[in-house]
């Protein structure tokens, strides 16, 4: 058996072509264009590049898109009040920090000091709590696209044993309070996890979300199992660098029902879940109906 391969890009095409049809309902229906400022500290070429890459995508569905580049010795002060200024503009619905920040700068104060409606990030202190508690809040991104697809996969996750490997709290953590508010029966592994292999084996749906490359191997997976690959690691291979994920992809696929690649399976989806959610943040911000398939 080889795993039904789910794939990433073409899901995430999907996405932004929902979220684009429904800001163009906003802007006729409504007069209404939702926001989204993203702020980059330094010149970090990976950030430089994610932010240039979400910008166009905003864009692209007919977002309002801002840009606020500031130097990497930008104060403490002065981004605490472009924040507050972004806040405070109603043409913006969602604000997002680029991390990682320069080290003078207290990353949970800054994230901290955005208005939890407009956290797209879902990062906001407050947007944790009503997470973990089942209420409505803005939802990290990419724990959000790995949910679009499981349930675009099986529809019902009811009772499916969930095994998510990683504690982090951008990824491993949300993950399992989504999982659990699907129904699922839902593990939470690490490195530290005694037989870890075992714990993975028993899972319907495998979350590797660890940081390690190539750590889950096929005989880790439950045969029929739904595989999904939050890790992106670049590597050295016959001399050439590669980009891999958690997960052992070609001794997997073997085992599992359906797997997520590296590239092209849950990183597209990641900018198509941050433009779903300043969409519903709009959407709420503005007593709206939110729009249906793009949210928890």
């Amino acid at each position: 058996m080889t795993a039904a391969i789910i794939d990433g890009k073409a899901f995430a095409a999907k996405v932004r072509g929902e979220v684009a049809a429904h800001v163009a309902r906003l802007k006729e229906e409504h007069g209404i264009q939702p926001g989204l400022a993203v702020v980059l500290v330094g010149e970090d070429p990976a950030s430089q590049v994610y932010v240039s890459s979400k910008g166009k995508s905003t864009v692209e569905v007919g977002m309002k898109s801002v840009e606020h580049k500031l130097p990497a010795d930008t104060s403490e002060a002065d981004l605490l009040a472009l924040i507050a200024r972004l806040n405070a503009d109603s043409s913006i619905h969602g604000i997002l920090v680029q991390l990682p920040l320069p080290g003078h700068l207290n990353s949970e104060l800054v994230i901290n000091s955005i208005d939890p409606a407009k956290d797209v990030d879902g990062f906001h202190i407050s947007n944790v709590g009503l997470l973990g508690t089942g209420q409505k809040s803005m939802v990290p991104c990419t724990p959000l696209g790995c949910l679009m697809m499981l349930r675009d996969h099986h529809g019902s996750l009811a009772g499916l044993n969930a095994v998510v490997v990683g504690r982090s709290n951008i990824v491993g953590k949300p993950m399992a309070q989504l999982l659990l508010g699907d129904s699922c029966t839902v593990t939470i592994a690490h490195s530290r996890t005694k037989d870890l292999a075992a714990v993975c084996r028993g899972a319907d749906i495998l979350v590797a979300a660890v940081g390690r490359p190539e750590m889950i191997t096929g005989d880790m997976v439950k045969p029929g199992a739904t595989v999904i690959d939050v890790g992106i690691n670049r590597i050295e291979r016959d001399g050439k660098g590669k980009l891999v994920g958690d997960v052992h992809f070609d001794s997997a696929k073997e085992v599992a029902g359906a797997i997520t690649p590296v590239p092209g399976g849950v990183g597209p989806m990641t900018i198509a879940c941050l433009l779903a959610n300043t969409l519903t943040a709009c959407c709420r911000a503005n007593g709206l109906p939110e729009p249906k398939g793009l949210t928890a």
